[in-house]
């Protein structure tokens, strides 16, 4: 139901727009995130989109370089990349959780996607 795409090698200082297109039913009322898992490495959070008000939610370390959005007549959530850092090297996966069920931040999302590999070499 979820599938991301736009991943891809690209040299630091680069950008990437990663994809996320949902199917088979609208969610509205759902959060749109993304999480990004480097080798070895444990999945973490990194930026959140609400459904209700649109609000925006980016983890320290991407704040400033990333920008999540969404359209919704296409019922994708992207993320825009900038200046990117061998250290954003990692699979990336967009997820849906329902708005007000717990922390953005938290992994306990409901639906995943498959996830997209993003290499950044320097």
């Amino acid at each position: 139901q979820l599938q991301a795409s736009g991943g891809g090698l690209v040299q630091a200082g680069g950008s990437l727009r990663l994809s996320c297109a949902a199917s088979g039913r609208t969610f509205s009322g759902y959060t749109r995130g993304w999480f990004r898992q480097a080798p070895g490495k444990e999945r973490e959070f990194v930026a959140a989109l609400t459904w209700s008000g649109g609000s925006t939610y980016y983890a320290d370390s991407v704040k400033g370089r990333f920008t999540i959005s969404r359209d919704n007549a296409k019922n994708t959530v992207y993320l825009q990349m900038n200046s990117l850092k061998p250290e954003d090297t990692a699979v990336y996966y967009c997820a849906l959780k329902r708005d007000y069920s717990g922390s953005y931040q938290n992994p306990q999302y409901d639906y995943w996607g498959q996830g997209t590999l993003v290499t950044v070499s320097s």
